[in-house]
């Protein structure tokens, strides 16, 4: 599921409960991940000592309140605040998303983002939780072209056209064995699965949250028709796309 109803992590009033702590500590001891929660007007609930240390700061106080271009100047701080605001907005989460971060002093570094809106028990948007992940193997910020991360994330906005690995790579100024090899250290997946991946992603977002019939979502999806969306959707969830929808 792409949304979070958590009524242990939230008192009556919507604020955040001691469970929040909880997960703060948790994640006090994961290095390679910058954690937060964060509030509806996008800024900082809960954070780990990672996500403090990477702006270069030395205590958490210095972060909560704020929203990420509050600490962090130019693009680097103001690309995940127009994130923030769509999902707030939209309700709609991003999973994985390749993203160039900054680390203090001198350094950056590319992770992989996930974002997912939080609800209270009326269903309401009332913040957001999530986590950017180091990858799993060192890859230098020289190594991945932003033109890459460009254009990933305009194909995880546009998945209704077709598609070809080779076209994606074109995009990202890479030849299709470097592509590759930067996908597969990435996200463990092939170019064909990953093209696959968003996909499906995209279809379990439509079905939840729209009426819009499997035929539809297929073809919104990039699928050329509700078979072929059928056939993928089951062989990744175990789920044909209408079992998915009832559950």
């Amino acid at each position: 599921m792409s949304t979070i109803n958590l009524p242990d992590l939230l008192k009556a009033d919507g604020s955040l409960a001691i469970a929040a702590e909880v997960l703060e500590i948790l994640f006090d001891e994961a290095p390679d991940i910058a954690f937060f929660v964060k509030d509806r007007d996008g800024r900082y609930c809960v954070v780990n000592h990672s996500l403090v240390e990477r702006n270069g700061l030395q205590h958490k106080s210095q972060l909560k309140g704020k929203r990420p271009s509050d600490v962090c100047p130019g693009k680097l701080g103001r690309i995940p605040v127009e994130q923030d605001d769509a999902i707030l907005r939209s309700g709609r989460a991003i999973k994985n998303h390749l993203e160039l971060h900054w680390q203090r002093p001198n350094q950056s570094c590319w992770c992989l983002t996930t974002k997912l809106p939080l609800k209270n028990a009326e269903g309401e948007i009332i913040g957001l939780i999530g986590f950017s992940r180091d990858l799993r193997s060192p890859v230098s910020p020289d190594e991945i072209p932003e033109k890459m991360a460009l254009a990933l994330d305009q194909f995880e906005s546009n998945c209704d056209k077709p598609i070809l690995p080779s076209e994606l790579a074109k995009r990202s100024g890479l030849s299709l064995s470097r592509f590759a090899r930067l996908v597969k250290r990435i996200y463990d997946l092939t170019p064909s699965q990953l093209i696959t991946r968003t996909r499906i992603t995209a279809g379990t977002r439509l079905l939840r949250e729209t009426d819009k019939t499997i035929a539809e979502v297929a073809l919104e999806c990039g699928f050329c028709d509700h078979s072929a969306f059928t056939r993928a959707f089951r062989s990744t969830t175990g789920l044909s796309p209408s079992e998915y929808r009832k559950q």
